[in-house]
């Protein structure tokens, strides 16, 4: 019947009528649960000095103590973690219906990109560090897993390279490097120094090789201040004749914890402390060794701090070596 037929018509509307009223209502309240971005959240935050340049990097970092930061001693062994690279977009994208494996091939770049830029290289010199964190004229390479001497800023007055695997010291390692003051490789594993690898630094005045495999010393340059090349092996015949007369600038001398069977001689007017104390042989003593036997009326007051506890010499066996020292050596005087 017509009539039966306009009253199901009229039920099928209604019914989508509820069904659309239903929806809409439950959609106006998942936008009501939506949280909202609350502006009072960022009033303080202050994205102007996000970034951090490194002109200004000192301001925020104290490095002036950075041979006290760490105590290496106390680490617990390290470990290392291998990181694999995230998959380009070509791996990550699905192969298309009806290409197999054997049939992908890679796509050269498209024309339009620009070409990626070149390492930056400091002018002048090697590039600029990559293993390392230069800052201003000082390269920190600490435990960085270095087998060698890594390439350095022609500018670098100031190298640490400690706690690494480094083995031989080679003459080209340092070359172009004029301004370098400090060198301190201690605990690697040096077995061999070139004669040149320090001879021709004009300025430097440190030198720390304590810790490593050494068991000779190469040429020093004359501006040397500082030499500390404890804990090696380094036999008295490993030391060139007259090594240290002509280092007029040189103050401290530390070769303790070698195998020294004799001080060496003659020593600069200069120095101040020497230290040649444990594990090494030293015996006796000539007279002439920190004193000028001719010339009884001279005191040299410089040299006042002398190690040679550990050792197995008697120094009241020698009382005529000391008359000119303004203190007597550290050691076994019975």
């Amino acid at each position: 019947c017509p009539r039966r037929s306009r009253m199901g018509r009229l039920v099928v509307l209604g019914i989508a009528g509820l069904l659309a009223a239903a929806w809409a209502a439950e959609e106006g309240t998942r936008k009501e649960e939506k949280p909202r971005d609350d502006p009072a959240a960022y009033e303080n935050l202050d994205l102007d000095n996000y970034e951090l340049p490194l002109d200004h990097y000192g301001d925020a970092v104290d490095l002036s103590s950075y041979e006290e930061l760490y105590d290496y001693g106390d680490l617990a062994p390290r470990i290392e973690v291998g990181t694999l690279a995230p998959p380009s977009k070509a791996q990550e994208a699905p192969a298309e219906p009806g290409t197999t494996a054997g049939t992908l091939e890679l796509q050269p770049p498209a024309p339009s990109s620009p070409p990626a830029p070149p390492e930056p290289v400091t002018a002048g010199g090697p590039p600029g560090c990559r293993r390392c964190l230069c800052l201003g004229t000082s390269a920190y390479c600490d435990d960085a897993g270095l087998e060698r001497v890594p390439p350095l800023p022609p500018h670098t007055a100031y190298l640490y390279a400690r706690f690494n695997r480094i083995g031989h010291v080679r003459a080209a390692d340092f070359a172009g490097l004029a301004q370098l003051k400090r060198i301190d490789l201690s605990s690697n594993s040096i077995s061999r120094a070139d004669a040149d690898a320090f001879r021709l630094l004009p300025r430097l005045q440190e030198l720390l090789l304590p810790g490593n495999r050494l068991t000779a010393l190469p040429e020093l340059p004359r501006s040397l201040v500082r030499l500390d090349a404890r804990l090696n092996r380094i036999p008295s015949a490993g030391l060139r004749p007259d090594a240290f007369r002509d280092l007029t600038q040189l103050q401290f001398l530390h070769l303790s914890d070698n195998k020294l069977d004799s001080i060496p001689a003659p020593l600069p007017q200069s120095l101040r402390s020497l230290h040649l104390q444990q594990n090494n042989n030293i015996r006796s003593l000539r007279e002439d060794t920190f004193c000028d036997s001719r010339d009884h009326g001279h005191v040299r007051r410089a040299l006042e701090d002398i190690r040679l506890d550990g050792n197995p010499i008697n120094l009241s066996l020698f009382p005529d070596a000391y008359f000119c020292l303004p203190r007597l050596p550290t050691g076994r005087f019975h």
